[in-house]
């Protein structure tokens, strides 16, 4: 697998006529879960660019599965201005550990407990102007518990076969990037 791979290790090495060296940069703006950051850029041809960065935390999520149906929280986003379906997911806390904190935020939102999570993937969610980065976890051994939601946080949850989800996602009905990353990770290793 590992030579199998080499072609796409040779597409991610440094490439001088693409790279952009940052010559001057500010933070305009910082809040609790992300800052915003001005950049000026120089770029292979001398030219100067100007790129406007947010700066995240980070977060992660669970894909956790019970009886053929896939857990999925559902809530209002202001940013949307609707409802969506996500994986049960939060941001990390500084120097708090991905897994920690995707089992901190399953148990807090759907009272899920799991006996082991296992990393599927990562992901950075919008790379063009962000470095929000998504870690995505498998529960193994799911029990239900209580939910302990965070003050001002208001979610149901929703069991979705497993088969809808995936259909879902093709319709554009769920489109939550952490989630249908890590749905469709799963469903390729086997998982789903």
């Amino acid at each position: 697998m590992t030579g199998e791979l080499d072609v796409v290790r040779r597409a991610l090495e440094m490439d001088d006529v693409l790279y952009e060296k940052v010559v001057d940069s500010r933070v305009e703006w910082e809040g609790r879960i992300f800052s915003v950051e001005l950049a000026q850029v120089e770029l292979s041809d001398g030219s100067l660019g100007r790129r406007e960065l947010v700066r995240h935390h980070g977060g992660a999520g669970v894909v956790a599965v019970l009886d053929g149906r896939v857990c999925l929280v559902r809530q209002y986003r202001v940013a949307l201005g609707r409802m969506t379906l996500e994986i049960p997911a939060g941001k990390v806390d500084p120097g708090e550990p991905r897994d920690l904190c995707a089992a901190r935020e399953l148990t807090e939102e759907t009272g899920l407990l799991a006996e082991r999570l296992e990393l599927l993937t990562e992901s950075y969610g919008a790379p063009g102007f962000t470095d929000e980065h998504t870690s995505v976890y498998f529960a193994h051994g799911v029990t239900q518990g209580p939910a302990h939601l965070d003050e001002g946080e208001f979610l149901n949850v929703v069991w979705v076969p497993v088969d809808v989800a995936l259909l879902a996602i093709r319709a554009g009905l769920i489109d939550d990037a952490k989630t249908v990353t890590g749905i469709l990770a799963a469903k390729a290793y086997g998982m789903l």
